[in-house]
């Protein structure tokens, strides 16, 4: 399907999900990060998800009419003609940012409401400057409001405005929404699965940051500074075309990498030690994440190994409970199995397996889950639960698997371990037959590693 009829294909569902209603999804403003000038700008991932539209200042209406019958678009054919969701019973109507030729000069091209509507399948654009004139019109008979309530404060107030303006109207018939539904319990599920056009940018925006960190592993030595290793990897993302990283990047040597969200980044890397690096580009919206952890000096003792070796094995046996049919859960138990057993034979943890996991005393060395979502958020949405149970693992679903160990110095602690902080994470997607491993591109095994820092 050409790009434009995706994002209808997905308000056709939305829609259908909805019945009869109004949605409204704004897009993320603009955020100033000093005195005339603005963070890079990245848009709302649910808006982006329905719209591919890119610009900041815009907002998407859907109006779905439950007495028509929503049927799916069909495949697109020769020429350039935009089909209409109207007589789906679903009116997609856009509100953006008019062309100005004097601010293009200074901001770039915009599309403009008749641009926008002719790029992306829209039923109907108007200015953005109409928007609080035009949605008590919209809403006005409507039995429901779908929203993002909560989620922006500014934005609750102006829903208000409009909901009050209809009912404002009540003595000339005209009723007002009497429910308000929050429209990211439909969109989180929607977004959960991904299509085959998803899976595939994300897979790609796996390859360059599987890159990104190699190129880390063969520009790392010791007195180098943790930045210059992050600015190795940045350089990566960019080279090959992803638009930014998709998350603050960690670059943690030594007892940094103990600090799980450490991103001062600062510090130089010294001989002996290890570097703990988490890091993934956004490519198109969608991210990677990736985490590799690797001796600085290219060569592991013997302790390092060991718990290395450890987090390896048990990554590995949560990888093999990705699969369809396996609850949420199976990973991290399959994962804390290992590490628990693993904590007792290097005298980290003492008593018997079924003592360790019971009294939960593996989680002064392991103290996270060991994945979450991935797809356009790093902590993408969706439930992890459902009725009160795990939900299960479907193809489409993409996840991190990311077990880890982390061993600050203390008395009861074998020196040897102190400072030793390992996490080693890959993205997956579940597949019919099993999962994907979509960051096998960045070298894991201790061999491996070893072998490529050799020769850098």
């Amino acid at each position: 399907m050409h790009n434009f009829q995706v994002y209808q294909q997905r308000r056709l569902r939305l829609a259908s999900a909805m019945g009869s209603g109004v949605a409204v999804i704004p897009t993320a403003p603009e955020r100033p990060r000093n005195r005339d000038s603005h963070y890079p700008y990245r848009f709302d991932s649910y808006f982006h998800y329905l719209t591919g539209f890119s610009e900041p200042e815009a907002v998407l209406v859907l109006v779905a009419d439950a007495t028509l019958s929503p049927s799916p678009l069909p495949p697109a054919g020769e020429g350039d003609a935009v089909p209409s969701l109207r007589d789906e019973g679903v009116e997609s109507i856009l509100f953006c940012r008019e062309k100005n030729p004097e601010r293009e000069i200074w901001d770039g091209f915009r599309h403009g409401p008749e641009g926008a509507k002719e790029a992306f399948g829209f039923d109907e654009a108007h200015p953005i400057a109409q928007l609080d004139e035009m949605l008590p019109r919209l809403l006005a008979g409507q039995p429901s409001l779908h929203f993002h309530l909560g989620a922006d404060s500014a934005w609750d107030a102006r829903a208000v405005g409009w909901l009050n303006s209809v009912r404002e109207q009540v003595r000339s018939g005209i009723s007002a929404p009497r429910a308000i539904l929050d429209v990211r319990a439909v969109l989180d599920e929607m977004r959960l699965i991904k299509d085959a056009g998803e899976i595939a940018t994300m897979r790609r925006a796996a390859e360059i940051s599987a890159a990104a960190h190699v190129r880390a592993m063969r520009e790392s030595r010791p007195e180098r500074r943790e930045f210059e290793i992050e600015a190795e990897l940045l350089h990566e993302f960019r080279r090959h075309g992803a638009q930014a990283p998709a998350y603050n990047a960690i670059v943690a040597g030594g007892a940094n990498a103990c600090v799980l969200h450490y991103v001062f980044n600062d510090a130089p890397l010294k001989s002996g030690e290890l570097l703990l690096i988490d890091a993934g580009c956004e490519l198109d919206g969608y991210a990677a994440d990736i985490t590799r952890t690797f001796p600085v000096s290219g060569k592991f003792s013997a302790a390092q190994k060991a718990v290395y070796e450890l987090v390896l094995a048990a990554q590995a046996a949560a990888i093999e409970q990705v699969r369809p049919g396996s609850h949420w859960n199976a990973p991290h138990d399959a994962a804390v199995k290992v590490l628990a057993q693993g904590f007792i034979d290097l005298g980290l943890c003492q008593g018997t397996l079924a003592e360790v996991l019971e009294q939960e005393s593996y989680k002064r060395f392991y103290m996270h889950r060991t994945g979450h979502w991935l797809g356009m958020d790093v902590h993408d949405v969706g439930e992890y639960k459902q009725g009160g149970e795990w939900r299960t693992l479907q193809p489409g679903m993409v996840l991190t698997v990311e077990p880890g160990c982390y061993i600050r110095p203390a008395e009861d602690v074998p020196e040897r371990f102190w400072n030793i902080g390992i996490r080693i994470e890959d993205d997956v997607v579940v597949t019919a037959g099993g999962c994907e491993v979509l960051t096998h591109g960045a070298p894991k095994t201790v061999a491996e590693i070893e072998e490529l820092m050799r020769h850098a």
